[in-house]
């Protein structure tokens, strides 16, 4: 009996959009400690309302807001391993943004509950990058056989 490991070999589309989309955060975790890249960089604080720095001068940032996306990087680019692993990665990361757009709808910008830190941009994106994502994790999970199966 032979035993196939899913981890090597091509990847679906799936995967490769996992493995994008991990990427991209992962760049944008480091690029928020980028000095020049990351405005005000000078009042990045490691958390909370306070924290003045803008990513691309657009979306507020914090030492552990970067951290998060450096995490949501490193995950997406593991679980893209496999085609399972990487649609929950897009399905639940996906509701995870939606939370964080909810959230950042609902707390006041300038109040100490505003940890993340978030601002109006933030939020916005935390919706687009939500609807996305679960957008890919359906769309790309439709017809996908795995191998020995047949169709008729």
């Amino acid at each position: 009996m032979t035993t196939t490991n899913r981890t090597t070999g091509p990847k679906t589309t799936l995967q490769k959009a996992a493995q994008a989309v991990g990427a991209v955060f992962l760049l944008v975790g480091v690029l928020g400690f980028i000095p020049g890249i990351t405005s005000n960089y000078e009042a990045l604080s490691f958390a909370g309302h306070g924290s003045e720095a803008l990513l691309l001068g657009i979306f507020q940032v914090s030492i552990l807001h970067n951290i998060v996306h450096l995490l949501f990087g490193v995950a997406g680019i593991l679980m893209s391993r496999t085609h399972g692993q990487s649609r929950n990665y897009l399905l639940y990361g996906g509701v995870i943004y939606l939370v964080l757009w909810l959230y950042g709808l609902i707390v006041g910008h300038d109040t100490p509950a505003n940890f993340v830190p978030v601002n109006t941009a933030d939020n916005w994106l935390h919706f687009v990058l939500g609807v996305a994502m679960i957008a890919l994790a359906i769309l790309l999970s439709r017809n996908t056989r795995t191998a020995g199966t047949t169709t008729r």
